[in-house]
């Protein structure tokens, strides 16, 4: 059977729905966010020689690090959208 496209996003969230009604979101993510937390920790550390303390402090730097470069890249991506959408006025 072939579904439109709307079929299939509907589906999609009834899979969300139910998969959110039976399990904790923290669960399911778990091992992705260790995972994540991981890479800055190898990225402070790689060679894991530091105390456990610094490393962990030394990460949770470089993950704010991360998020404030991504909240940075956002704001420009939208001046940049506002700048096409207006012919280049701010």
């Amino acid at each position: 059977m072939v579904y439109t496209l709307k079929e299939r996003q509907a589906n999609g969230r009834l899979g969300a729905y139910v998969n959110h009604s039976r399990n904790s979101s923290r669960e399911t993510t778990r091992a992705a966010r260790a995972a994540f937390d991981k890479r800055f920790e190898a990225q402070v550390d790689p060679d894991g020689t530091l105390d456990p303390a610094e490393r962990a402090r030394r990460a949770l730097s470089a993950r704010k690090a991360y998020y404030c470069r991504l909240s940075l890249r956002s704001v420009q991506a939208r001046r940049q959208r506002k700048a096409a959408r207006t012919g280049g006025a701010k």
